[in-house]
């Protein structure tokens, strides 16, 4: 008898301290293989096969601008094995654009930790008459409801992020939905659109080999990828930022003492300069936080977007 209650007494500190993880992890991607949020969860499980001793895998569920892979995360088993790579859309965004969304940002998740942000490039097409930020207000003022911007898709934070710099420059510019990056960018490098909001990670080829001109980035401070190009707060617009975040989350009733773990070691692979050097390279800014410090920066998004929805007035189904 002695014996039987020491095991038992055991039990949960093997299960959630010593032994986790006893099998293998996945990371769900609610958008499809090869965009940002992709290579991020590929370079973590790799990472964390290693450390962790146990197969971690990246699982693309992708549909529904991100609902479909971040809903399967939030009704998995809250025992540390089904993680979700969070990004801005559907877990800042989704519940001001949408009327109903099948899970709750807030309640059904626990932030782990930030791995990285993505900021915007305002770009243009070379033969705009404009070379900064000002001149491209005066155009828009000059021209009201005339130009137009592009995004790949209503209501994503590349859409939002034109929206909010109208709200704040109080310039109207028409917005012209794509379904997807390729062509919403594609189109302004064709001379069809006037300008586009693209994340920083796909625009920055363009720029660079001239066939967009980009005006300013939407960072607080200048990307290193781009780093002659200003940010719109520099321009004459103190404060004005819009991100796009990517982070580790799991299902909200997982112990706290896994997501203690999953978190020292997300920490442990952002400080690795193998991995700094993978994810600066495609122009993302490594941001890894405790988990208190990312259940405050998403809950702040979440109300930031809000208001540009609002004042936007864009709807989802």
């Amino acid at each position: 008898m002695p014996i039987l209650i020491a095991l038992l007494i055991l039990i949960p500190v093997n299960g959630y301290g010593q032994v986790y993880p006893g099998k293998p992890l996945r990371i769900i991607v609610p958008w499809t293989p090869g965009g940002t949020a992709d290579l991020l969860a590929r370079i973590l499980a790799q990472k964390m096969t290693e450390g962790f001793g146990q197969q971690v895998v990246a699982d693309n569920r992708p549909g529904a601008g991100g609902l479909i892979g971040t809903e399967l995360a939030a009704k998995a088993a809250p025992d540390g094995y089904t993680l979700l790579m969070g990004t801005t859309a559907p877990n800042s965004v989704a519940p001001s654009l949408y009327q109903k969304i099948p899970y709750d940002p807030v309640k059904d998740f626990a932030y782990v930790s930030l791995v990285a942000r993505t900021c915007y490039v305002l770009s243009v097409h070379p033969s705009m008459p404009v070379k900064n930020v000002k001149e491209l207000i005066a155009l828009a003022k000059a021209r009201p409801g005339q130009l137009t911007f592009s995004s790949p898709g209503s209501g994503t934070p590349n859409h939002l992020s034109g929206e909010m710099f109208k709200m704040l420059t109080g310039i109207d510019m028409q917005h012209v939905p794509y379904k997807g990056s390729a062509q919403a960018l594609g189109d302004v490098i064709g001379g069809q659109i006037a300008l586009t909001f693209e994340n920083i990670t796909v625009a920055s080829t363009q720029v660079k080999s001239g066939r967009v001109r980009g005006l300013a980035v939407t960072n607080l401070k200048r990307s290193p990828v781009l780093p002659q190009i200003p940010t719109v707060a520099e321009s004459g617009f103190p404060g004005f930022e819009a991100v796009g975040w990517f982070g580790m989350v799991a299902p909200a009733a997982t112990p706290r003492e896994i997501i203690a773990k999953i978190n020292s070691e997300v920490v442990r692979i952002l400080a690795l300069p193998d991995v700094n050097e993978r994810i600066s390279g495609f122009g993302a800014e490594v941001g890894a936080s405790s988990p208190e410090e990312f259940d405050r920066f998403n809950r702040a998004q979440t109300a930031k977007w809000a208001a540009v929805v609002k004042f936007s007035g864009a709807r989802a189904d």
